[in-house]
């Protein structure tokens, strides 16, 4: 019993395979978290720069700046007392601002009210800096709000903070806006991508990066997951484009469909390139793997790039099957490194599989642990492949089971073909039915050859339809003929096709003969010449003798025969004769025989009776009772008698009867 499914090459495994979590990283939620104790207002101005360290060098120009408004302080100007605060808690000098934050506020400065909050929260009075907030908040200022929403959130008081980020948000403050997006996202409240929106017009990366994901996520259509693996995309986009322009049958609508679906995705690939452009490396990430998809290699691999040098191990990794598939291994392998190293499972995976191609399986066996020990399951299957390559079947197994049970599906149908080769019927079966359930299409079809094997047709037919409707070529083709045998041929021609035109020449060779069956006999020409035009079942007949399937291929010769075409019929006899075709065989013999070569035809007549072709052997006969042959004659003639068929033995049957009394005589 041939069991398939069982091919799968060490390359084939996913990208980006990552935990489905949001996490921020470091540089990304730089924005995201800008709380207010990152927060300086002066005049109400917001500075949203990070505070600076404490000892870093004050510019000449600064130091001028700062005499100025120490004087202008000293002399009872409010304001400058405000602008000397800020300045030194932007510098760190926590003690050096405080006592002019207090005196602006005290003269009543919202800005240095805010900004007394920003130093108090700093130095950990987080109640203390909440009042001061509050006292801003109330005489306006949107920073303010801002920092008091996110105060009352992290004591949960969520309708506080909705009400003073909502303040913040509509005075058009953009940490205002997301924070209250975030806030509103959390509670599923439809009216969070509004102020994102709102957030990312302002220029908020972390705004713009998050609204381009909850674009794609409404259009599953185009949704990559996290990241996703491009070169699947391109397959799925493959597959999606021919729906949507109506090969299902309602083009109208899956036109309409794909034409709303292709917008949203430019707006999210707008909003992905805006944060991109700000240096979100995630977003960056994100824009490369939709170019890539579109076919814009060369500006996915600058987005890759990016974001690989800022650290994220994705992109690293991304780049290098960029780099694999343009032919450039050696920096592919450099960036895999990279990825690996950082923990991108993926990337050790593509390592692993690297090695293991230039036969240095250590490396690659160490390199897949180290996919497996990120938490990668692909790393045990292509571990498990590895060893079964090298013949080490209980490792193989072992490797399998591991995979199998954290969820691989294709881990666990190869764990039931090794089980099934094994002997192991019984165990085998879970296995299949899990990664069929799974989704697995080959386990599908494995089912299907399982089931059959025990002549349970009706369960091992409904596993064959589960694992055609997902693509799978041979399974359709078993799907067809299961039809062809109930007699309903137009099912059967349906999937007949789909097999065909998925490469099965045994499908296009069916397809053929069901289609010759119902041909009307040529029309004669007017002269008495047959007119031949090529018909469908001839250009699929033609199609699987290309792909080397022997009865195509003597089809094939004997319809260029009936066209008077003795070259092409020649050609393909051969062909097929030369594969172990007996009829092959037979056919090129009398062709042979027909233009004069009858040792030749005699040689190729003998290879067919010696494979079992009765007609072959009666002609045999024939030839050698011309030539005087007669004993020869009659040992072909016995031989023609066993092998049939009815008439063939009738003939052959007084042929060696008629010789039997010639010997006699």
């Amino acid at each position: 019993m041939d069991v398939m499914g069982d091919k799968a090459t060490l390359f084939e495994t996913g990208r980006f395979v990552q935990p489905s979590g949001e996490e921020a990283t470091p540089d990304e939620s730089r924005d995201e978290t800008a709380d207010a104790v990152e927060t300086v207002e002066t005049d109400e101005t917001v500075e949203t720069e990070e505070t600076a360290e404490t000892g870093v060098t004050v510019e000449t120009g600064e130091a001028v700046e700062e005499m100025r408004l120490r004087l202008a302080a000293a002399a009872g100007d409010a304001e400058a007392t405000s602008v000397l605060g800020a300045m030194l808690l932007r510098r760190g000098d926590l003690d050096g601002a405080e006592p002019h934050l207090r005196a602006a506020t005290a003269a009543g400065d919202r800005a240095a009210a805010n900004n007394l909050g920003v130093l108090l929260h700093q130095r950990g009075y987080a109640d203390e800096a909440a009042g001061w907030w509050r006292v801003a908040a109330v005489a306006g200022s949107a920073a303010a709000a801002h920092a008091l929403g996110r105060h009352c959130r992290e004591c949960g008081d969520e309708p506080a903070a909705e009400y003073w980020l909502r303040q913040s948000a509509e005075q058009g403050h953009a940490l205002g806006a997301y924070a209250l997006a975030d806030l509103l996202e959390h509670r599923a409240d439809s009216g969070a991508e509004r102020w994102m929106r709102a957030a990312a017009e302002r220029g908020h990366r972390e705004a713009a990066y998050r609204l381009a994901r909850a674009l794609d996520r409404r259009n599953p259509q185009y949704f990559d997951g996290d990241a996703g693996d491009a070169r699947d995309a391109r397959d799925a986009r493959d597959a999606r484009d021919a729906r949507d322009a109506g090969e299902d049958g309602d083009a109208g609508k899956g036109g309409a469909a794909g034409a709303a679906g292709a917008v949203v995705q430019a707006e999210a690939e707008q909003w992905y390139r805006q944060a991109a452009a700000r240096g979100h490396r995630r977003a960056a990430l994100h824009l490369g793997a939709i170019l890539e998809r579109k076919g814009e290699l060369k500006e996915a691999g600058r987005w890759y790039l990016t974001a690989a040098k800022e650290g994220e191990a994705r992109a690293a990794c991304a780049l290098g099957f960029l780099l694999r598939d343009a032919g450039d291994t050696e920096n592919a392998a450099i960036w895999w490194l990279r990825a690996a190293q950082d923990g991108d499972g993926n990337a050790a995976n593509a390592l692993g599989a690297l090695h293991a191609e230039r036969g240095q399986t250590q490396t690659a066996e160490r390199w897949y642990r180290a996919a497996m020990d990120a938490g990668d399951d692909n790393g045990a299957y292509n571990l498990a492949l590895l060893c079964a390559e090298q013949g080490r079947t209980a490792q193989a197994e072992q490797w399998y089971r591991r995979a199998a049970y954290a969820g691989h599906r294709e881990a666990a149908n190869a764990l039931a073909v090794l089980l099934l080769r094994g002997g192991d019927t019984a165990g085998s079966e879970p296995w299949f039915s899990k990664a069929a359930e799974a989704g697995s299409v080959d386990a599908a079809f494995n089912l299907g050859i399982l089931f059959a094997g025990r002549g349970e047709d009706t369960v091992a037919l409904r596993w064959y339809e589960r694992a055609a409707a997902a693509g799978h070529t041979e399974a359709a083709l078993q799907v067809g003929i299961a039809r062809l045998r109930e007699g309903d041929e137009q099912e059967a021609e349906r999937h007949l096709r789909c097999a065909a035109g998925g490469g099965s020449a045994e499908a296009a060779y069916r397809l053929a003969a069901v289609l010759d069956a119902r041909r009307p006999p040529q029309p004669a020409h007017e002269l008495g010449e047959i007119a031949h035009e090529k018909t469908e079942c001839e250009e699929w007949y033609e199609r699987a003798a290309q792909q080397g399937h022997r009865r195509a291929q003597v089809r094939v010769g004997m319809l260029a025969a009936a066209r008077g075409d003795v070259c092409e019929a020649a050609r393909w006899y051969r062909e097929a004769a030369e594969a172990g075709s007996r009829n092959g065989a037979f056919n090129l013999g009398l062709l042979l025989a027909r233009e004069g070569s009858e040792p030749e035809a005699v040689v190729w007549w003998t290879r067919a009776a010696d494979d079992g072709h009765g007609r072959a052997a009666l002609r045999l006969a024939l030839v050698y009772a011309r030539r005087g042959e007669l004993a020869e004659g009659q040992r072909w003639a016995d031989r023609a008698v066993s092998l049939g068929p009815g008439e063939v033995a009738r003939r052959a049957a007084r042929l060696r009867d008629a010789l039997r009394q010639e010997l006699s005589a």
